[in-house]
């Protein structure tokens, strides 16, 4: 196992903010944590063991993905006081995970409009102390069920540019169902270009020779080349001459 996911951050204060979102708590860990919490009216037992959760991890040399068990599930809900509020638990976490010597890494969201992203990323690295950030996505508007790898890859080329640290694939089935391999592979081509993109942006070393030999390639009629150069070689379709 190289690493598992824990929602130790969702901390019983915290369930209460969300009350007033439009679509509550939509983290399935988190759901659960936040009922057991509720439930027992006790703190999150994953926040309280946690030094004995890292004394596992260190022994298996187990990485944690740190869950954000409060993500919002609508852009109407980016942003909120739970979100941040639990995002800054983690960082806590993430301190005390390092003494350990577990690797940690922090899951982000979600849902959230594109003037909103940036602050995500900067929130993270400052409450988090610069631990890898993962986000699905995000999503950047809500109404395009069946083209949710469209509406997160927006999303996961701004944030990769912001400087997060690994972005996690949506497929065109999102909120919709189990996606079949067509969907793996549409959500992954998406992907790989926001990666890129981001690359760009960012003046990555090396990340800008690819486009060049792809543009000599295009301006030259070099076909074959351009086909073997793109991130789907496999699409070729019939042209037109």
């Amino acid at each position: 196992m190289d690493y598992f996911t824990i929602h130790a951050g969702v901390l019983l204060r915290y369930v209460p903010m969300t009350a007033k979102r439009l679509t509550g708590i939509v983290s399935r860990g988190g759901s659960i944590m936040a009922k057991w919490c509720l439930s027992h009216h006790q703190e999150n037992f994953l926040y309280q063991h946690f030094r004995e959760i890292c004394e596992i991890c260190a022994a298996y040399d187990v990485s944690l993905s740190l869950g954000d068990g409060l993500r919002p599930g609508s852009v109407q809900d980016a942003n909120d006081e739970a979100q941040f509020a639990e995002l800054h638990t983690l960082g806590e976490l993430t301190k005390i995970a390092w003494e350990y010597d577990v690797q940690v890494m922090i899951e982000g969201p979600g849902h959230v409009p594109m003037q909103m992203i940036r602050r995500n990323m900067t929130e993270e690295l400052e409450h988090c102390h610069e631990a890898p950030f993962y986000t699905l996505g995000p999503l950047t508007t809500d109404i395009a069920p069946g083209y949710d790898h469209f509406t997160s890859g927006i999303g996961a080329a701004m944030i990769g540019w912001f400087g997060c640290a690994m972005l996690c694939y949506v497929t065109p089935k999102e909120h919709l169902g189990l996606p079949n391999k067509e969907d793996v592979k549409q959500g992954l081509i998406t992907y790989k270009i926001a990666a890129h993109a981001a690359d760009l942006a960012k003046g990555h070393p090396g990340a800008q020779i690819r486009d060049n030999a792809m543009s000599k390639a295009r301006f030259e009629f070099r076909w074959e080349d351009q086909f073997n150069l793109a991130l789907d070689p496999f699409y070729r379709p019939r042209l037109s001459r």
